[in-house]
């Protein structure tokens, strides 16, 4: 048993807010929070010596939603619904680009794409409806027919039947975006402490305490009068009673290939899968929708079968007749609800809050969860 000083109980275990989780939602509220209340004491706490879940494992897509992907979400939810996501996408992307800067994040517009084959072509039909649909959410025509590219990109047109462009897309830099999120609540005084698990909480009428396991099994309480879970996928390891499933995604990364036809970022099959060029080379991930079951976990971890079935789509469609290397293959632990795309934001209790379920759209919805959880939080 860690035996706390009277030091560490006055100076170092109190604080004014305490997040839960140091991803982009956790990260953006404690700047939030800083900003707004400059004079409080902010921690944030995560269990790894880096984010755990998707913030630093994504694709780096700037991303509203593609066709399919969309018409998908109209078969499950209202058209005021779906409506209401995108536009979360777009204002959330407005604010982490705003904060950060362009320049910082590696933020791009290189072309956004939709890869569209045999089973996914009654899409075109919908494509002027879907438009008129995003009108109140962007000024123009979302996507257009660009069949033109698939040729120029070196596609297979065998498999690729049409290629749809988002015109209000982009890719950023994930690595430098976190660095600057890190940066900047740093800056402003937040305090933050990797290696550290919450294993528990309980809410009393002046004060939220939070029981911490750290480094070598420490066990430690720290006191907050206002907390923030943020952890996402991992929400009901502290919270049971809600709505959230993990969904793991497999990624891999190749060496640099020559002459690589293409820029910009790519989607297909409902935005299942999603590839783009990094300095030369494809990233490229995806491929849940292959193994639901498997795939439902927050254990990070590679599945052969996704893997293998992101190789052959390199090797058929994506790179046909060009000869590349896998460099790196990886997973990041995302959110989602069983139906509800929506995020969960809301309170739990009158000191706790939850930023949560962001559905695999964290790089776009992170920083509006996190400045909607700041605006709810009293000072």
């Amino acid at each position: 048993m860690y035996e706390v000083s009277y030091w560490e109980q006055e100076s170092l275990l109190k604080y004014d807010y305490v997040i839960i989780g140091s991803g982009i939602t956790g990260l953006s509220l404690a700047i939030n929070l800083k900003e707004k209340f400059p004079g409080s004491s902010v921690l944030i706490l995560e269990r790894g010596l880096l984010p755990t879940g998707a913030s630093t494992r994504n694709a780096g897509f700037a991303c509203t939603g593609s066709l399919t992907e969309i018409l998908a979400d109209l078969e499950n939810m209202n058209e005021a619904d779906v409506l209401a996501l995108v536009n979360m996408r777009k204002e959330g992307l407005q604010l982490l680009r705003n904060r950060l800067g362009d320049t910082a994040i590696d933020y791009k517009e290189n072309g956004s794409y939709e890869l569209i084959d045999d089973r996914s072509l009654h899409a075109l039909e919908q494509l002027e409806h879907v438009n008129k649909l995003l009108k109140p959410v962007f000024d123009g025509n979302a996507f257009s027919i660009q069949n033109d590219k698939i040729r120029d990109f070196k596609f297979n047109n065998n498999r690729v039947k049409a290629l749809i462009q988002n015109h209000f897309e982009g890719e950023i830099h994930t690595g430098k975006m976190m660095r600057q999120l890190l940066d900047t609540a740093i800056k402003l005084g937040v305090e933050i402490k990797t290696g550290c698990e919450v294993e528990s909480f309980e809410e009393h009428t002046q004060y939220v305490r939070l029981e911490i396991k750290g480094l070598h099994q420490q066990q430690l309480s720290v006191q907050a009068n206002y907390i923030a879970i943020c952890t996402n996928a991992f929400t009901p390891k502290l919270i049971s009673n809600l709505d959230i499933q993990p969904g793991r995604g497999q990624v891999l990364i190749t060496y640099p290939v020559q002459n690589l036809p293409f820029k910009g970022i790519f989607h297909f099959d409902e935005g299942f899968y999603y590839f783009r060029e990094i300095n030369g080379r494809v990233l490229f991930g995806g491929g849940r929708n292959e193994d639901f079951a498997g795939e439902t976990t927050d254990e990070p971890g590679i599945n052969q079968k996704i893997q293998n079935k992101l190789e052959q789509y390199l090797r058929e469609m994506i790179l046909p007749g060009t000869s590349f290397i896998v460099a790196q293959r990886w997973s990041g632990i995302m959110a989602f609800g069983d139906k509800d795309k929506m995020p969960i934001l809301r309170p739990y209790g009158n000191r706790v809050f939850i930023g949560a379920r962001l559905g695999g759209m964290g790089v776009a919805i992170g920083s509006l969860l996190g400045q909607q959880l700041c605006e709810m939080m009293p000072a």
